[in-house]
């Protein structure tokens, strides 16, 4: 399980653990905040393709499908 504070995903770098057409490595490119400070949505980018990918950023919780950082 990976730990996150919301406030420093924006530009975090995460690995998929099983990667789908060659994508392996992303950044977080963009998080939405609401007025309490929770994330209202999150993309992830691509680094090879420059592709963006909504995700809801708790699935970056689960360390069976995301690492954190390069790898």
């Amino acid at each position: 399980m990976n730990r996150i504070n919301p406030i420093k995903l924006p530009n975090s770098k995460w690995t998929a653990v099983k990667p789908l057409k060659r994508e392996k490595h992303f950044l977080v490119s963009q998080v939405k905040f609401d007025e309490d400070g929770t994330v209202m949505s999150c993309k992830l980018e691509a680094v090879l393709s420059r592709k963006e990918y909504p995700i809801d950023w708790t699935e970056l919780k689960d360390s069976d499908k995301w690492l954190q950082g390069w790898k």
